[in-house]
């Protein structure tokens, strides 16, 4: 039995708004449009990207979240046309006390904080976002569990930084950097996890409480039921039956 990531899901005020914003930014398109949910993945059905979702959650914003996206480039002059790009369809330059660095720290048109990242080598068949980026207490620690949940090795550990990817060496990172801040309240980004068809949902949970999870409460969400919990720092997350519209990396 086994869970694969099927998603990254944006808390959004405006859900369609926020999603165009991260469609044209990534060059993706819209694959679900609701009132209350909206999905966008890249333009190959077989790609390698995981999709965004963004679901109605009108909340304020409360610090920093703990889930971001870094979007990688392909040169300094890649880097930033990305920039522009994103300063051009409505992100705004923010210092979050990361001082001088070779990426740039930027907020969608709802605060939420993205990096557009500085060529780097680990990252040139990642695709447009390079890493989803989680912070830990622990980068170890939650990296054990999130391998056991996506499925993903553990491909790189150090002090600050632990990376998961898919066996196939091919799209987004699972990064796990250290940080001292304290988690408040519900994360308006967290991750969704889809059961396999063959598989048993409630299985499938015992096992993830067995690796540290916690149950938060029973939930449907975006019209797939499933089950929300918490990974062992808190993080919310959803495991969501298997629906036809979810990537399949």
């Amino acid at each position: 039995m086994s869970t694969r990531l099927a998603c990254v899901v944006f808390d959004a005020d405006r859900p369609r708004f926020v999603a165009d914003f991260w469609a044209e930014l990534l060059g993706w398109g819209v694959t679900v449009d609701r009132a209350d949910e909206v999905d966008v993945a890249a333009p190959d059905p077989d790609g390698l990207e995981l999709a965004l979702t963004f679901l109605t959650a009108a909340r304020a914003k409360n610090g920093k979240n703990r889930i971001h996206l870094d979007l990688a480039s392909r040169s300094i002059d890649h880097q930033r046309v990305q920039v522009d790009r994103a300063l051009a369809l409505g992100a705004r330059r923010i210092d979050i006390g990361q001082g001088a660095v070779p990426w740039t720290v930027l907020a969608d048109p709802e605060g939420n904080e993205f990096c557009v990242l500085e060529p780097r080598e680990e990252y040139v068949d990642t695709g447009s976002v390079a890493a989803i980026v989680i912070d830990t207490h622990d980068p170890l620690r939650l990296a054990e569990f999130w391998s056991v949940a996506s499925g993903w090795p553990v491909e790189h550990v150090g002090a600050q930084v632990a990376g998961l990817r898919s066996a196939t060496g091919l799209g987004s990172w699972l990064e796990f950097v250290r940080t001292p801040d304290v988690k408040y309240g519900r994360n308006r980004l967290h991750l969704d996890l889809a059961s396999f068809p063959t598989d048993d949902q409630a299985g499938e949970v015992a096992r993830l409480r067995a690796a540290g999870a916690t149950q938060v409460r029973s939930s449907s969400v975006g019209g797939a039921p499933g089950q929300v919990l918490a990974d062992p720092e808190t993080n919310e997350f959803c495991l969501l039956r298997p629906a036809s519209y979810y990537s399949t990396v």
